[in-house]
């Protein structure tokens, strides 16, 4: 996978509140705050997560006035995504190998 700058990606997307956040930003960009009325965390826990999704490459954040909107980082969504399809092709090429090779036999 290509290195994405900070944390691991997939060390980020570990974490339940992580992902659920990650899901809420791909319905459109959000503030801490409304980070927090969705979910069952603070806002300085949502405000720690939203900073190992962004050391990960996943989220960034842009100001507005005193706020800070949070939504999701392309480059490194993509990056997730091409491994898993690499990682998954290399899998399901496998198995169809054995499975084409082992047709037929009992």
């Amino acid at each position: 996978m290509p290195e994405v700058p900070g944390r691991d990606p997939f060390e980020a997307l570990g974490d339940p509140t992580r992902r659920a956040i990650l899901s809420l930003l791909g319905e459109g960009d959000r503030s801490v705050q409304e980070l927090a009325e969705r979910l069952p965390v603070s806002r300085p826990a949502v405000s720690r997560h939203l900073r190992l999704l962004k050391e990960a490459g996943l989220v960034v954040e842009e100001p507005r006035g005193a706020r800070r909107i949070y939504r999701l980082q392309e480059e490194g969504l993509t990056a997730v995504q091409a491994y898993l399809e690499r990682v998954w092709g290399e899998a399901a090429a496998r198995f169809r190998l054995v499975a084409e090779n082992t047709e037929g036999r009992p």
